[in-house]
């Protein structure tokens, strides 16, 4: 009889030929092995569908889905939850690179602390060839005991990188799915951070690349780029876009797992951190101003000596440089 793994890892993909078989190797050379690889193709037109099937061959663990069209980068990374048959989930992205141990001590972690949500680790970004640049994901109050007090770092802070750690597959179920509205991502962190703590590993083992787009976008064209379906101006303009992320935080604090004393603290931070922002977005609806470029990339921190990707990630030769 099959069991199924205890981990399912999510990985979407467009158009990703040129770092999609570094970031395999480093997944498949983890440390920790129990885990399926879903790799789910928004219909890519590169050489990305043949990369990944050939690996498909190579491993059991993996399994290639390719869209029949592209249906978008939120629906693509909603799909690989329902593809998902572990007890932990963690979604990939094709240009990213991981320590070989990055899984097994989130793993670990998760084991060790029932009440522990989600599981990651220091993070730092990488440029295009690789070389480490600054560090980022440094802890913050989203690994606190206490709900408001993580709810209001989300607020203030941003999502950060946590999407990308090691997450309770019961707790993404009871959930609604990733949406596509304004600054969905934050508002999805913040959900994850009411159902309870996250956890930061101090030592630096996940490495991103920034792959934003580096030109202003529109509120609108932002959420169209996420998914293709809000590009209708008539049935998405952008007060929808605005009304639907702030109907996500007082929905998700109705059904949030949290006492009555919490919820009371968790509204008033709301109410707290809207006040600040009426004006700023109302200027944007009104003005019709884009985003601007880079607004998810931190300042970060300057990187420590001796932090080297080849010296932690499993290359492409199967081998720890």
């Amino acid at each position: 009889m099959n069991t199924a793994p205890r981990l399912s890892i999510g990985l979407p993909v467009y158009n990703g030929e040129d770092n999609v078989a570094d970031s395999l190797d480093a997944l498949l050379g983890q440390s920790y092995e129990d885990f399926e690889l879903i790799i789910s193709d928004n219909a890519s037109t590169d050489g990305t569908a043949e990369i990944c099937r050939q690996y498909e061959k190579q491993d059991s663990r993996i399994r290639y889905i390719r869209q029949p069209y592209n249906i978008g980068r939120v629906p693509n990374h909603n799909f690989v939850i329902e593809q998902a048959s572990g007890q932990l989930f963690k979604w990939a992205a094709c240009q990213d690179l991981y320590a070989r141990e990055l899984l097994e001590r989130c793993v670990e972690v998760l084991d060790a602390q029932p009440h522990v949500v989600l599981a990651h680790s220091r993070s730092a970004m990488i440029d295009s060839s690789g070389a480490v640049v600054k560090l980022t994901g440094a802890p913050d109050a989203v690994t606190s005991r206490r709900a408001p007090e993580r709810f209001w770092s989300v607020l203030v802070n941003g999502e950060g990188d946590n999407l990308y750690g090691i997450i309770r597959t019961e707790v993404l179920r009871r959930m609604p799915r990733h949406g596509s509205y304004h600054f969905a991502d934050r508002a999805f962190t913040a959900e994850l951070a009411l159902n309870g703590p996250f956890y930061q590993i101090p030592d630096c083992l996940f490495f991103w690349r920034d792959s934003s787009p580096r030109t202003p976008f529109s509120v609108r064209a932002r959420c169209a780029y996420m998914d293709p379906r809000r590009s209708s101006y008539w049935r998405h303009p952008v007060p929808r876009l605005y009304a639907e992320y702030g109907w996500a935080y007082i929905s998700m604090l109705q059904r949030a797992p949290i006492s009555a004393a919490e919820r009371r603290e968790c509204y008033r931070c709301l109410a707290r951190w809207a006040s600040g922002r009426v004006l700023p977005v109302a200027s944007r609806v009104i003005h019709g101003k884009p985003l601007p470029p880079g607004s998810s990339v931190s300042a970060g921190e300057p990187v420590p000596a001796g932090l080297s990707v080849e010296t932690l990630v499993v290359s492409r030769d199967g081998r720890s440089s």
